[in-house]
């Protein structure tokens, strides 16, 4: 990882979108200092991404569809800001491996278990990929829910939730699908208590 191109990256961005959106950012302290980490947040907008790699205090590994790699510029800065590619609607071993390799390394991965943006900005069903790595590593799960909508000088809430207690899951080889739909649970409470 080039922490150097991130930092920088992370620093233009903060300030291009700070002024513009004013978030408010709430609960990052539980985002654990080290180890693992796998953040999994409500997806509302295509800012979400970058709004969680600038609010949490840690640097973010993200999963980005395959089709942005290959914009010209865009293609060749995503690996510089951890992001790696993932095919969508099938299932990607090769992404698959590296997450849990983010993960197993320590770091923290970002990801957006409805896999696409909320047309509506409700909450929806979430994909099997997020139960999957929270029961094949001991990461932390801290979940997080961005509440807009994305409007310039508008307030925008980032919630970090507190580490889901994933024990009984785990000890019961609970399905992936059953995790993620735990895991968004967490997430829509979070909706609720902060709109």
């Amino acid at each position: 990882m080039n922490l150097t191109v991130y930092s920088f990256v992370r620093s233009l961005v903060f300030g291009v979108l700070k002024p513009v959106y004013r978030f408010d950012v709430i609960g990052k302290e539980h985002i654990p200092k080290d180890g693992g980490v796998l953040l999994c947040s409500n997806h509302i907008d295509n800012l979400d991404p970058p709004v969680v790699g600038i609010t949490a205090p840690r640097p973010v590994h993200f999963m980005s569809k395959e089709e942005l790699f290959k914009v010209p510029l865009l293609g060749k800065l995503l690996p510089h800001l951890n992001a790696f590619p993932v095919k969508r609607g099938m299932s990607d071993r090769e992404a698959l491996r590296k997450g849990l390799a983010v993960l197993k390394e320590g770091h923290v991965l970002g990801l957006f278990p409805e896999g696409t943006r909320s047309k509506t900005g409700e909450l929806g069903k979430g994909l099997a990929g997020a139960g999957f790595f929270a029961l094949r590593t001991d990461a932390a799960i801290v979940p997080c829910a961005i509440i807009g909508p994305y409007k310039a000088f508008k307030r925008l809430k980032v919630v970090y939730g507190k580490p889901i207690d994933m024990k009984d899951l785990r000890e019961r080889k609970a399905s992936a699908e059953e995790t993620t739909e735990f895991i968004m649970g967490e997430i829509r409470k979070l909706i609720n208590e902060y709109r």
